[in-house]
């Protein structure tokens, strides 16, 4: 498969070079892989740090800004960052109001963010850590135990980094982190393979008329292999799978975020977005809130993800504050 790269060793430190000719905003550590906004930590505010594997652009580093993370730790291609990666962000973003880890639930990322916190906690940094598990596809994966971590991550990112630039402290912050991720849930399906720089081939073979119903943000295998079947009846299933879960009242105000996986057409995005709506609405819910694009991929992957989460009046307004970062921005 073709690639615009120099060498697969060298594809995550050229982009990280890349990202810092790019965004004056940031300043990106290149030789240890670790993004922090310019001037550093804001004084009294707590720092959010986040990070996983690279290929998921515009997650992480593209999040780093004002309304959102502070820190953020690219690993190598679809692999978790070390822990000296996460101390270092964790140490440069602590204004001295504690730091919250947003971790996706994947091993490598639960295990080194555990060490990294406990690190920096011996140095005196106060942390709290706030999984997310909204992937409600599978139970199990290649990579995890339990629920995996997926588009519900944008949204805590915006929701609590919304909420620390507010004032909150630690221990706000990671409450309204965790009330995102339980009121949040999410499911992907894959049309064709990604490939990774090193291997150079398709991770999984999947036929040209196939689809991977519940896939994972690395390729992990979902439900079922099966036919492409038009979009209105993917969706129905994708809703309905999501909605079962969340169970959420009717009139409940809910966010609808469509994700592109890397290879979708935004015009395929839409009308994945206008099925989910009409689905909701024979549920007798409404998205108040939309985000459609590629915020979580999985480098050149076909296919899309769909995360709802039911909204109150507390996060709508932490939605809705001001946003600057490369990745997602508004009201300023």
């Amino acid at each position: 498969m073709k690639k615009l790269i120099n060498s697969p060793e060298t594809v995550v430190t050229e982009a990280l070079e890349g990202v810092a000719a790019a965004h004056p905003s940031l300043s990106v550590d290149v030789e240890n892989k670790v993004i922090v906004r310019v001037g550093g930590p804001t004084p009294g505010k707590v720092g959010l740090v986040s990070g996983g594997g690279s290929g998921h652009e515009p997650l992480h580093g593209g999040f780093v800004g004002y309304g959102m993370l502070d820190a953020a730790c690219p690993g190598e291609v679809f692999t978790s960052p070390v822990p000296d990666q996460m101390l270092a962000a964790t140490k440069a973003v602590d204004g001295g109001a504690g730091v919250l880890h947003i971790v996706k639930n994947y091993t490598g990322d639960v295990m080194n963010f555990k060490l990294a916190a406990e690190l920096a906690e011996d140095e005196g940094v106060q942390v709290e850590s706030v999984l997310t598990n909204d992937d409600v596809a599978v139970e199990d994966s290649l990579y995890t135990a339990g629920r995996r971590g997926v588009g519900v991550t944008v949204l805590v990112e915006k929701i609590a980094g919304a909420r620390a630039e507010a004032g909150g402290s630690l221990a706000e912050v990671a409450a309204v982190a965790r009330k995102v991720n339980e009121r949040g849930r999410s499911f992907g399906v894959a049309l064709t393979s990604c490939a990774t720089p090193a291997a150079g081939s398709p991770t999984f073979e999947i036929g040209a008329d196939e689809m991977e119903f519940g896939v994972g943000i690395h390729g992990e295998p979902g439900r079922r292999r099966e036919k492409v079947r038009p979009a209105a009846e993917i969706v129905a299933e994708m809703t309905e799978a999501i909605v079962g879960d969340l169970d959420p009242a009717p009139g409940t105000p809910l966010l609808a975020f469509v994700n592109g996986l890397g290879g979708t057409p935004l015009i395929e995005l839409y009308v994945v977005y206008n099925e989910l709506t009409r689905q909701l609405a024979d549920r007798g819910l409404e998205a108040t809130r939309s985000l459609v694009g590629n915020y979580i991929t999985s480098l050149e992957m076909a296919g899309v993800s769909i995360t709802v989460l039911a909204l109150d009046d507390e996060l709508t307004a932490l939605w809705d504050a001001p946003v600057h970062t490369p990745g997602l921005r508004w009201g300023v």
